[in-house]
């Protein structure tokens, strides 16, 4: 086994609110009994876009030896889509445009790709 970055979800912390599910592009994370958990961990890629979006803090990242990430597996889990996230800026959701988190005003957003640039050039 190598090390590498694998997301660590804090049980204690999670809500069960599954708004990191659809950012991990991966698959990686599922709601099991009322809580987020990592059901693969050789589909995380330790990108951590999932702790940006946790609104309880529950989600880190570290360092340990892991089965290694296979791209494969993670490319043939089936996407999935959160209605209820959208773009503060706009409103629109995931099945209109690209939504990235981002953290603005000490919150934890999402912006679609049509409004970052307004976003960070004003």
């Amino acid at each position: 086994m190598a090390k590498r970055l694998i997301v660590k979800i804090d049980e204690e912390k999670c809500t069960g609110c599954g708004k990191c599910v659809s950012p991990c592009a991966e698959g990686a994370i599922q709601i099991i009994n009322g809580k987020a958990k990592v059901v693969a961990e050789e589909l995380c890629d330790g990108m951590g876009f999932c702790i940006g979006v946790c609104p309880e803090g529950a989600i880190t990242i570290e360092e340990r030896e892991a089965i290694p990430f296979d791209l494969r597996k993670a490319e043939s889990q089936p996407k999935t889509t959160d209605v209820s996230i959208k773009c503060f800026s706009c409103g629109c959701g995931e099945q209109d445009n690209y939504l990235m988190p981002v953290r603005h005003n000490m919150e934890s957003l999402w912006v679609c790709t049509k409004c970052l640039p307004r976003l960070i050039h004003g």
